[in-house]
């Protein structure tokens, strides 16, 4: 049972930071230059090039703001993943609490897996066909660390 509450903590940490952290970036930037700042991700950093969750903190800044369409063109998912997020708390909350497990069968369908990494794959193709078309290659390379 302890390796249970402990798992569930873990869980519940994760979700707050991943609330929190955009959050306070918000609180910081005002949302004034948080569309030009430089990307957090090593793949871009690296590639100057997206990496799938690219755009998921300034998405759930956006969603946070209020501005949800903003928040959506950032990336399409990061109003699901504040959603989530709760959810995680909530559920993990009353694991703690009732000593149960729920959902179970969700968290491990391999058929609901795959299917969010189809959906994961094609949205990321999708992204990266449009962000090739409205950035040039020096665009591209003044996003990463070769600049």
């Amino acid at each position: 049972i302890k390796n249970f509450v402990f798992h569930r903590i873990l869980g519940i940490s994760g979700a707050v930071l991943t609330l929190a952290i955009p959050f306070v970036l918000g609180l910081q930037n005002n949302n004034k230059t948080l569309d030009n700042e430089q990307s957090f991700c090593p793949l871009k950093a690296t590639t100057g090039f997206p990496c799938p969750s690219c755009g998921i903190t300034k998405s759930i800044v956006y969603f946070y703001d209020g501005n949800i369409i903003k928040s959506l063109t950032f990336h399409f998912l990061g109003p699901f993943v504040v959603a989530f997020c709760f959810f995680i708390i909530i559920l993990f909350s009353v694991e703690i609490t009732t000593k149960k497990v729920y959902y179970r069968k969700w968290f491990f369908n391999k058929k609901l897996a795959y299917t969010f990494a189809a959906f994961l794959i094609v949205y990321h193709s999708v992204r990266l066909v449009f962000f090739v078309q409205e950035n040039s290659w020096d665009e591209i390379l003044r996003q990463s660390i070769w600049k």
